[in-house]
């Protein structure tokens, strides 16, 4: 069991930056593909970026070149760097988790996820 707590979301305006974090606790020996998704009202839950236990990184088109997942192993944290935000990154986000060696792209790949952190971009 993994647990996950995110944090770091919060309201700026477009253009500007953020960087969303993602505690794990648990069985964090074990490797896992992690990465954050987000959902907006009305929308489907959506992969942003995802990164293996080996750290091969993944992005949506959208958010390449603005974001950017890393991984602080001794910390336990996840972090996603998200820059040039628009209003169109308006969303919940959610840290996430599965065990490594299994599909890591989509909502159902997923096995962990933490509560979610707001993230409201304004014209």
């Amino acid at each position: 069991q993994v647990q996950l707590v995110e944090s770091g979301g919060g309201s700026v305006q477009a253009g500007g930056s953020l960087r969303l974090s993602c505690s794990a606790s648990g069985s964090t020996s074990s490797r896992y593909c992690m990465g954050w998704f987000r959902q907006a009202p009305g929308n489907e839950r959506e992969g942003v970026a995802t990164m293996t236990g080996s750290g091969i990184t993944t992005y949506r088109d959208s958010v390449k070149g603005r974001f950017t997942i890393s991984q602080d192993n001794a910390k336990n944290t996840l972090y996603l760097l998200m820059s040039s935000l628009k209003p169109e990154d308006t969303a919940i986000y959610y840290c996430t988790a599965t065990p490594a060696g299994r599909a890591c792209h989509y909502t159902n790949d997923m096995t962990y996820w933490g509560k979610g952190t707001l993230v409201t971009i304004s014209s």
